[in-house]
């Protein structure tokens, strides 16, 4: 499926109007189906939807051992993509999920819930990074941002270690990307613990309830956090690194994981 489109459309610049051709990224609707019911429709590009739906789910909650998966089918339409999910427990005994998510500023499905669950642990991960790593992971993750620079209109993520990055997905909205990597980490039973997430986009907390329930020690981003997220942090002891851009890095909170500090 592709990802983005090209137009032919008309730009005012310098006082006068100029014919050019944009990008504009892919929008489209990915219905989650768990066991024969609708759990959720996302807006993304549609890429990685088996990594994405996976991961929505695991985010949530709604899965939490593979060994529940059954089957993973995607069906693919004109215009949406369905990805029905058979698992071998019953998740809905204490979760009721029915509602539409959308690409900019969606939350889990059971948010009050997932704060409790996620508030009441503890990050333990003995990873360390230099401010020099984060600032070079930063950069390389700019760098790997083609569709972003093609369209102005996508969020990347990636997990890392503290020398190079090893997954990078793009999407529409930060959490889609974030999710196909938990999804995928899930899927392949690749380890977390000593993972950074390198993300563009401010960092709320649904986005930081997203990368503790991963088991990621670390998340970076190039842009600010919310209140909400830099006290579950420090609640959690999570470490959280904000606003990066060239030399500077602001750290919300360490959680004795930077050197030097």
């Amino acid at each position: 499926m592709k990802d983005s489109f090209v137009y032919d459309i008309v730009e005012f610049s310098e006082g006068k109007f100029k014919k050019k051709q944009i990008t504009a990224i892919q929008e489209i609707p990915l219905t989650i189906q768990l066991n024969g019911r609708e759990v959720v429709t996302l807006l993304c590009t549609g890429k990685h939807p088996k990594f994405l739906a996976v991961g929505f789910l695991k985010s949530d909650g709604l899965i939490t051992d593979l060994r529940q998966l059954k089957s993973i089918r995607v069906e693919e339409g004109s215009d949406r993509l369905v990805v029905h999910v058979e698992t071998s427990h019953d998740p809905f005994q204490t979760h009721r999920p029915e509602y539409t998510i959308t690409s900019g500023c969606g939350k889990g499905t059971n948010f009050s819930r997932n704060v409790e669950t996620v508030a009441a642990t503890k990050v333990t991960s003995p990873l360390r990074v230099t401010p020099e790593q984060i600032l070079r992971l930063v950069r390389e993750l700019h760098k790997r941002s083609v569709l972003y620079r093609a369209t102005r209109g996508c969020h990347n993520a990636s997990l890392a270690t503290p020398e190079e990055i090893l997954i990078f997905r793009e999407d529409i909205g930060r959490h889609n990307a974030i999710d196909m990597i938990c999804g995928e980490c899930f899927v392949s039973e690749i380890p977390t613990n000593d993972k950074l997430i390198v993300s563009t986009g401010r960092v709320a907390s649904e986005i930081l309830l997203k990368v503790i329930r991963l088991g990621v020690p670390i998340l970076v981003s190039g842009s600010a956090a919310t209140r909400f997220s830099v006290d579950l942090a420090r609640r959690t002891n999570m470490t959280l690194v904000g606003k990066v851009e060239e030399e500077t890095i602001v750290v919300y909170n360490d959680g004795g994981r930077i050197a030097g500090l």
